[in-house]
């Protein structure tokens, strides 16, 4: 399979990241979202990244343009009919994805793909509520998309090789490194990542040290980019919460239990950089 069109829903962080990256790579996108707002808010944010890039010298105004361009945005399900893939990128709510993806299923080709960005929901049983789990995929990108080179592939039960090698082919033309992994909760990087996270709200509860000590600590001790904390109030602390949730319900070891400052954290609102306001103020 060819693929030369890429549809996504969502138009949020993940959806317009992907689409910025589909687009550069040349591959037309149609970016759906619930409403035009929504879609235009996506657009937007699109054309802002590739505007960085351009004062960064790591872009033209010409290919920006192009890739633009290549960007359509839509509030219609119904034309989504002419990619060969549809990735969802919708909120981490296994029941809103499930919703998603049956509407989805009723309404494509059955020689389409359809790819999830679940960070952490199983494969398997999102694949379940289509009729072609064959041709269902775990694409999960990595925040933010345009910068981040790593993709998780992750095969369901029944995902089979040609969806496996096509929908990898996809991800190197994307500029992207995929690496392949089995089913199950969080995968690989985030079923390191986000209970370390989570220890660092622990840490942060009991007093141990500030959020800028806590971070400091983990960079220059770890060689890591960027301290714990600042990295959940990117990734966004709702989407953490929602993560850890998912662990602690699928293995059933108290050693998952969120964080209960992580938890009054989303419940105050102060969900990270979205908000203005998470563990630090923006």
């Amino acid at each position: 399979m060819t693929i030369s069109t890429v549809g996504i829903i969502g138009a949020g962080t993940m959806g317009n990241g992907i689409a910025q990256a589909c687009a550069v790579a040349g591959l037309d996108v149609v970016m759906v979202d619930i409403s035009d707002a929504a879609v235009h808010k996506g657009q937007a944010a699109v054309a802002a990244s590739l505007d960085r890039l351009i004062k960064r010298d790591k872009l033209t105004a010409e290919a920006r343009d192009a890739a633009l361009a290549r960007i359509q945005g839509s509030s219609r399900y119904e034309d989504l009919q002419r990619a060969q893939i549809v990735i969802e990128a919708a909120t981490e709510n296994c029941e809103l994805k499930l919703k998603i993806l049956q509407q989805l299923d009723k309404l494509l080709a059955p020689e389409v793909l359809i790819a999830s960005n679940t960070s952490s929901i199983s494969i398997t049983k999102l694949a379940a509520a289509t009729s072609r789990a064959d041709k269902f995929i775990g694409m999960h990108f990595f925040n933010p998309v345009p910068m981040m080179a790593l993709v998780e592939l992750i095969r369901g039960l029944q995902t089979s090789d040609a969806t496996h090698d096509a929908v990898k082919d996809l991800a190197e033309r994307l500029g992207k490194t995929p690496i392949t992994v089995k089913n199950a909760p969080g995968f690989v990087v985030n079923r390191i990542l986000v209970p370390m996270i989570n220890e660092a709200f622990f840490v942060l509860a009991e007093g141990l040290a500030t959020p800028e000590d806590i971070d400091a600590g983990m960079k220059l001790g770890c060689n890591q980019p960027i301290g714990p904390l600042a990295l959940a109030d990117m990734i966004g602390l709702d989407v953490c919460l929602a993560v850890m949730e998912v662990y602690l319900a699928e293995f059933g070891d108290s050693k998952y239990r969120p964080c209960p400052l992580l938890k009054e954290y989303v419940a105050a609102g102060r969900l990270g950089r979205k908000t203005g306001h998470g563990v630090y103020a923006y």
